[in-house]
């Protein structure tokens, strides 16, 4: 079951600063039989400008789903979640926590911030693209998004 139109483009917002993983997400999300736009920002400020469609994101897309990893230069991940889950008008977009920081304080933390799920970060590239695959397959494919 497919909760997307087949001409709806599903918006990805990623917030990852390492490149490698940042590359390995996008091909697997690109690997997705669904037509995904996949937008990448590298820290915590541009982020926040990007959903908030601010300065140079005035036009961005409001994202159907925020990948998110917690550190990031200039505003950490947690902030940025309590940023976008304290904003009415985006609180409703699913924010998934990936992060290979999967301390116990980080996930509860995520958690009472209110992200929809944390994804411990596997180190492995082959695992990062299954669990990249895992999160596309239920968040846009098996869900209803708002």
């Amino acid at each position: 079951m497919t909760t997307h139109t087949e001409s709806a483009p599903i918006e990805v917002l990623l917030i990852e600063d390492d490149r490698a993983d940042a590359d390995l997400t996008m091909r697997a999300l690109f690997r997705a039989k669904l037509h995904n736009h996949i937008h990448h920002v590298q820290d915590g400020h541009t982020a926040l400008a990007f959903v908030r469609r601010e300065g140079a994101y005035v036009t961005a897309p409001v994202p159907d789903l925020i990948l998110l990893d917690l550190n990031l230069p200039g505003r950490h991940g947690l902030e940025v979640l309590e940023e976008i889950k304290r904003d009415e008008r985006l609180r409703t977009i699913p924010l998934i926590v990936i992060s290979a920081s999967d301390s116990p304080e980080n996930v509860r933390r995520s958690y009472q911030l209110h992200a929809n799920a944390f994804v411990p970060k596997p180190l492995d590239p082959e695992k990062l693209l299954e669990a990249v695959a895992s999160i596309e397959q239920f968040w846009l494919q098996v869900v209803k998004l708002p």
